[in-house]
């Protein structure tokens, strides 16, 4: 049975699990998501842009309307109103430029890309929720990459990791009150390497890289036009998708797969099952059954997924999140992601479930 949901700017579902075009299934999407053909599109025309943005003859205005243009469409989609949009290489530079002034505060369960710039002194609750005592000195993601589960309160928030929740979750940055907030474009089918900082309107950030004055004086450096063409085009295609309900069959799709593997594996923790998350993130953790080998014995069975953020050059290690929850060691080391899309259906995840629980039956077997 067809995801029925999958009239979409992505491939089609037929398509959608198959690496190659062959047998592989992709649940990994808040890793990347699949490139758009509307990004693709805007990236390929971009290249027919041959001048450089900041020169002033035809050909450069030409190049720095694709940027312009873009700014607009994605300030648009993540509802920025009257403040600023600085494009960078993507949501850790971001995440520099904004904290590179001085030293904040967040909870253990950022995203490396921030935590690398706090102090992780917030604490972090059972259920993954950050208390936040000075939001002029805090980082807070809106919603965490690992487990999916969201966060509220960004009002003054010195700087919002917008990265997994934009294009997935109703968020706009003006009503938000947070002082900064971060994009990259890959995490809604936009292309890699291109992101951007949202400032509010009159609020100032230290220059990072210096040198021509691009982007405002605030990131200098000639811009990446078809990156960021493809960005404002994904954007686009990303609120659309939202605004029509097309994430809300996700939910179902997701939520059927965690009743399924709670009701065959009932020593299987779905992480903040109980708490507001992502529409189609699941954490799942059998302690001492180690996560990398999931993983390596779900990419074996054809199935993409994860252990953690994608973001330590294919390391996986335990999870500082779940360990900043309250999970033992052994715990934090068995969890993995599974993280699907629009795309996805529901036979490629009960697939993944066939293929997970065999596994699970073998592991408990040699356990016991």
């Amino acid at each position: 049975m067809k995801n029925e949901s999958a009239g979409f700017g992505y491939f089609q579902p037929e398509e959608a699990g198959r690496a190659d075009h062959m047998s592989r299934v992709y649940l990994d999407w808040n890793a990347t998501a699949p490139l758009r053909p509307e990004a693709r599109e805007a990236m390929i025309a971009a290249m027919d842009a041959v001048g450089n943005p900041s020169s002033v003859h035809a050909e450069g205005r030409k190049a720095l309307a694709i940027i312009e243009r873009a700014r607009v469409q994605i300030k648009t989609a993540f509802g920025v109103g009257s403040g600023d949009l600085v494009f960078t290489s993507g949501a850790t530079e971001g995440a520099g430029l904004v904290l590179n002034a001085g030293r904040a505060v967040c909870g253990a369960t950022e995203h490396d890309a921030v935590h690398a710039w706090c102090d992780p002194d917030l604490p972090v609750d059972a259920n993954g929720k950050v208390a936040v005592s000075v939001p002029e000195r805090s980082a807070l993601q809106a919603a965490n990459s690992e487990t999916g589960i969201l966060q509220n309160g960004f009002e003054n928030i010195a700087l919002c990791d917008a990265v997994q929740a934009f294009g997935k979750v109703p968020f706009a940055f003006e009503w938000s009150g947070a002082k900064a907030a971060l994009l990259s474009a890959h995490k809604i089918g936009g292309p890699k390497g291109i992101g951007a900082v949202v400032l509010q309107s009159g609020h100032e950030v230290p220059t990072l890289v210096k040198g021509g004055g691009q982007e405002q004086g605030r990131r200098s450096g000639t811009e990446n036009v078809m990156g960021i063409a493809g960005f404002g085009a994904a954007a686009e295609a990303a609120q659309r998708d939202l605004d029509s309900g097309l994430w809300e069959p996700v939910a179902i799709l997701r939520d059927e797969l965690e009743a399924r593997l709670v009701d065959e594996a009932p020593d299987a923790d779905i992480i903040g099952r109980t708490a507001k998350r992502l529409p189609n993130t699941s954490c799942i953790a059998v302690a001492g059954w180690k996560g990398e080998t999931q993983v390596m014995q779900m990419d074996l069975a054809g199935f993409a997924v994860s252990a953690g953020s994608a973001c330590s050059s294919g390391k996986v290690k335990q999870s500082r999140v779940l360990k900043a929850m309250g999970f033992d060691d052994t715990t934090a080391g068995s969890a993995i992601r599974v993280s699907i899309g629009p795309s996805t259906t529901r036979d490629e995840v009960m697939g993944f479930a066939d293929a997970w629980l065999a596994r699970y039956r073998k592991f408990k077997a040699r356990a016991a």
